[in-house]
C-alpha cells in the first residue's frame, strides 16, 4: 500500500488514489490560507493545490499541464495539481507559499494549514 508523505505526517493510501482525497481524508490541506474555502473543489482549474511532489505519481492531463502553465504559475516550476495527480508508489508531497502555493523559490510550507495553530 503506497503512502503520502505531507507535513509531517505519512498517511497510508490505495494505489491510484487523488492526492487531493487522501489529504482531505486525513484531516489535512493541500490549500494555503483562504484557499482552503476559495477552490475548484478538484476540478482542476483554480490551480491552489499546486504542490511538489518526489515519487511515482501519474502523468499530468491536459487540464492540469495547461492550469500550471498559466499565471501565478509557471510550466516550467514542475509542480503538481493535488487535486488531478494519482498515486502509483511512496510519495512525498511539499506545499509552497502564496494562496496558489507558487512561490517555489521560498521556504515550503513546514506543516499543513489545516493543522496551524499560530
Amino acid at each position: 500500500m503506497p503512502t503520502v508523505e505531507y507535513a509531517g505526517e505519512t498517511v497510508d493510501c490505495a494505489d491510484g488514489s487523488v492526492i487531493r482525497d487522501v489529504l482531505l481524508d486525513a484531516g489535512l490541506t493541500p490549500h494555503n490560507d483562504g484557499a482552503t474555502r476559495l477552490n475548484c473543489r478538484g476540478h482542476g482549474t483554480c490551480g491552489t493545490c499546486a504542490v511538489a511532489v518526489s515519487g511515482p505519481v501519474s502523468d499530468p492531463g491536459r487540464i492540469e499541464s495547461w492550469r500550471l502553465d498559466f499565471p501565478p504559475h509557471d510550466g516550467d516550476a514542475s509542480l503538481r495539481l493535488a487535486c488531478q495527480t494519482r498515486v502509483e508508489g511512496d510519495v512525498v508531497v511539499t506545499k509552497h507559499p502564496g494562496f496558489w502555493g507558487q512561490h517555489v523559490d521560498d521556504a515550503p510550507v513546514s506543516r499543513s494549514p489545516a493543522n496551524r495553530s499560530d
